[in-house]
Parts: C-alpha cells; structure tokens; sequence
C-alpha cells in the first residue's frame, strides 16, 4: 500500500496539532484561575476571626483550599499531559496519512 503525504494532510496535521495546544493553553488558563482563587481564599485565612463561628468559617476555607491546590496540581499535570499529545498527534497523523502505522 503506497501513500503519498500531500500538502493537504500536513495542513490536517498542523491544524489538529494547534487545537491541542488551544485545549492545553485553556487548561493552563484554568490552573492560573485556580491560583487566584487560591490566593484570595489564603487572605480570608489570614484574617483575625475572634468568634466560634468565624473560627468555623476559617476551617472550612482550608478545607476548601486543601481541595482546591489538589485540583490546581491535576489541572498542571493535564496541561503537561495535552502539550505532550499535542507534539505527538502530528507525528501520529503523518504516520497514517503516509500510509504508516
């Protein structure tokens, strides 16, 4: 089976290509956010909170933070991993519309 690569498939390839990096770039925007949001909760903890009820609020801020930093460390490591597929989907794409495996 003799497949020749045209310009056409290198357009295809090149073009799913940046919309992966478009998806990691929204992801990385997403963990940006995540940072801002962690950053505001932290300056709610820092406040002096005198009463039992305030007390409760700071808690459950951390706990809401804790959950929070272990979204934003997934959110990275899908950003690193949808960069990564993104270097190989035109390598993989060039592969089959070639006529490769």
């Amino acid at each position: 089976m003799s497949a020749s690569f045209t310009a056409d498939d290198a357009s295809a390839c090149s073009s799913r290509q940046f919309e992966v990096q478009l998806l990691a770039g929204r992801a990385e925007a997403c963990a940006e956010q995540l940072d801002g949001v962690l950053f505001r909760l932290s300056q709610l903890q820092l406040s002096d909170w005198q009463s039992p009820a305030g007390a409760a609020y700071r808690m459950s801020i951390g706990l809401q933070a804790a959950a929070l930093r272990r979204a934003k460390e997934r959110m990275d490591l899908a950003a690193q991993a949808i960069r990564g597929h993104a270097r190989n989907v035109s390598v993989s794409s060039m592969r089959t519309a070639a006529g490769g495996y």
